[in-house]
């Protein structure tokens, strides 16, 4: 064979090669092609502008009514993924196998870019000695102590509001309020700072304003369709000096939002850390700062510093978590919040039914409750459980195989050459969406009623099939707050704060529905607005939730 025809040859090969690579990417192979589901509805964007849509929620409910529990779909550049909601796949995902089913790489490297190597950055071993450190200034005992704290604040919102109100204002945007307070209690109780003191007049941090629109920033200005397919491939080139500079230099309003926004939290979490750690080094009087030294970055701090080498979590870490913290803390329990107020304004009767249990227990205990007491006030608690179980604040989350594993099912499904599929093979690399919210209201666990907000289910035992269900959430039977490893840290910080807020705004005012039409977008997180709502100059509706607030007599 001549060297001309070797070349020849090697070239073929090679072009056989490139050609079945291209292939392959353009139209991948269907690990799920006997599992239902939608048809995509584009080459590029495959289902996913139905699933992220911010008013998908009939998207997701048409789905899951059709399909059920499992079912399959297309991703970007028509990669296939699966749906589910089934309680045995969840518990493998999210406990049995949970360091297999990771969370997915873009959420990762968007969470890194953003925060930081925080919480919500990290993975396997690195993620375990985080999650170590931190543990327990999220205890229940460590919450006991930070109640009086809570109380603080909760108390300036009060009297912020109540000022509103005396001077004429009736409608008030609540979600305001309790975006400002949930801030305040981070930072009080978190990082012994103080980042608004709830006057009337006051605005929202820069900090606050970053973080809540944060979410929708993500999924704007094509932004998503970025994350998703060549985030990874565009900030691996240079070092971070150089991926800055790429960052202004490109010509996108969209970014340069984003950008700015890090700027903010950046600068906020060094103000933060720096006078904590000055505050330790001069020997001051913990004490007297505010949250009394118990806040969770003082002791973080103070753990760090007596660690051994091996726990001890580097300066550049401890910062990532002041905005992990914050972010994964603040909208969540403030759009939980006003969720509560938004139904309790259409349920009068309900809302009073609480203030009556509220108003009898504050008087027998001669002033604000223990957290004992007011943990354990059967029908508040009967509310807060059934709205975070009817409406989830975080709807739905990603995870990733990087292994191919099995995936065994609770209860079989049919497979469109109509055989029963008991389990499904997940190739690595495959991305799976778990739905919170269908897990939650799932009538095969939850009961015919499983789509009706009935606090009173709370306040007998629950259904054997509730239980049957072994559902892998942290909390009450519930997705909501996720399971295993990767479950929220702060839900137990989250409870007492809805409680405290909820116990003190309910003893004091009246809530009423304004007759505006209210729509809770799907943001990554649940976020109210209305149809009349300020438009943005990317013609965004104002996240708001107006309500009538009268005080009671």
């Amino acid at each position: 064979m001549t060297s001309f025809s070797v070349g020849q040859s090697l070239g073929l090969v090679l072009g056989t090669w490139v050609l079945w690579k291209i292939f392959n990417i353009a139209f991948p192979k269907d690990p799920f092609s006997n599992i239902a589901g939608p048809p995509s509805d584009s080459l590029l964007t495959g289902n996913i502008e139905k699933l992220m849509n911010k008013d998908g929620w009939e998207n997701h409910q048409g789905f899951a009514k059709k399909y059920g529990r499992v079912f399959s779909f297309t991703t970007f550049l028509g990669r296939r993924s699966l749906y589910l909601y089934d309680p045995k796949a969840m518990h493998h995902i999210v406990v049995k196998d949970q360091y297999v089913y990771e969370e997915a790489s873009d959420f990762i490297l968007t969470n890194l870019r953003t925060f930081g190597p925080g919480l919500l950055s990290t993975l396997g071993n690195h993620h375990k000695k985080q999650r170590k450190m931190l543990n327990p200034v999220f205890s229940t005992a460590h919450m006991r102590d930070m109640t009086p704290t809570f109380y603080g604040v909760a108390h300036k919102l009060v009297k912020g509001m109540g000022q509103q109100v005396s001077a004429g204002q009736e409608i008030i945007d609540v979600l305001e309020w309790m975006t400002r307070t949930a801030l305040e209690l981070i930072g009080q109780s978190g990082f012994g700072y103080s980042f608004d003191d709830l006057e009337p007049d006051g605005e929202q941090h820069l900090f606050a304003q970053s973080l809540k629109n944060l979410f929708r920033a993500y999924n704007t200005g094509g932004i998503a369709f970025f994350r998703f397919t060549i985030h990874k491939y565009v900030f691996n080139w240079g070092g971070p000096r150089f991926q800055r500079w790429l960052v202004d230099a490109l010509p996108w309003p969209a970014l340069h939002e984003l950008r700015d926004m890090v700027d903010v939290m950046d600068n906020t979490s060094k103000e933060i850390l720096g006078a904590t750690k000055r505050a330790l080094a001069e020997g001051k009087d913990m004490s007297s700062r505010i949250g009394g030294g118990k806040d969770i970055m003082s002791i973080l701090v103070k753990a760090n510093m007596a660690a051994s080498e091996e726990d001890k979590m580097p300066e550049h870490e401890l910062l990532a978590q002041i905005s992990t913290l914050t972010f994964a803390g603040m909208d969540t329990t403030s759009n939980a919040l006003a969720r509560i107020l938004d139904i309790l304004s259409k349920k009068p009767d309900i809302q009073e039914k609480i203030r009556q249990e509220i108003t009898q227990a504050y008087e027998d205990n001669g002033g604000d409750l223990d957290f004992d007491t007011l943990m354990n006030l059967p029908y508040l608690d009967a509310v807060c459980r059934e709205t975070l179980r009817l409406y989830s604040p975080v709807p739905f989350l990603a995870r990733e195989a990087n292994e191919d594993m099995i995936l065994p099912l609770s209860k079989p499904i049919v497979g469109k050459d109509g055989r029963e599929i008991s389990e499904i093979f997940i190739p690595n690399g495959t991305r799976i969406l778990l739905s919170l919210i269908h897990s939650n209201i799932d009538p095969n666990v939850w009961g015919p009623d499983s789509e009706e907000w009935k606090p009173e289910r709370w306040l007998t035992p629950l259904p054997d099939s509730v239980i049957e269900a072994k559902i892998p959430g942290v909390y009450s039977h519930l997705m909501t707050f996720i399971g295993g490893n990767r479950a929220c840290i702060g839900f137990k910080f989250s409870q007492l704060e809805m409680k405290v807020v909820l116990s003190l705004l309910l003893q004091t005012f009246k809530f009423d529905a304004t007759g505006q039409k209210v729509m809770w977008q799907m943001n990554g997180i649940t976020q109210p607005t209305t149809e009349d709502a300020e438009l943005s100059a990317i013609g965004e509706r104002k996240l708001q939730l107006p309500l009538k607030v009268s005080l009671l007599k």
